[in-house]
């Protein structure tokens, strides 16, 4: 389940960030961090802090909520 989830938050900002025409080099510069990080949270090989959610959507200019978008909500 968590890797799904991860996996679908990756190829929306993947998505968001390419309907923008925003590169991973450029997104990360906007974010400070480096660009092998963008790599790694959009393939799902690395889990992003709130903040650098966060950070991604401001960046991007859309709600938070639109990255979040078709990611399942975990029941207990």
């Amino acid at each position: 389940m968590r890797d799904e989830r991860l996996k679908i938050l990756g190829d929306n900002i993947r998505a968001e960030r390419m309907r923008k025409k925003i590169s991973q080099e450029k997104l990360a510069e906007l974010i400070d961090v480096n660009k092998d990080s963008i790599r790694k949270i959009e393939s799902a090989q690395q889990t992003p802090s709130a903040f650098i959610v966060f950070d991604i959507a401001n960046a991007l200019s859309i709600p938070l909520d639109d990255l979040f978008k078709n990611v399942p909500f975990k029941k207990d």
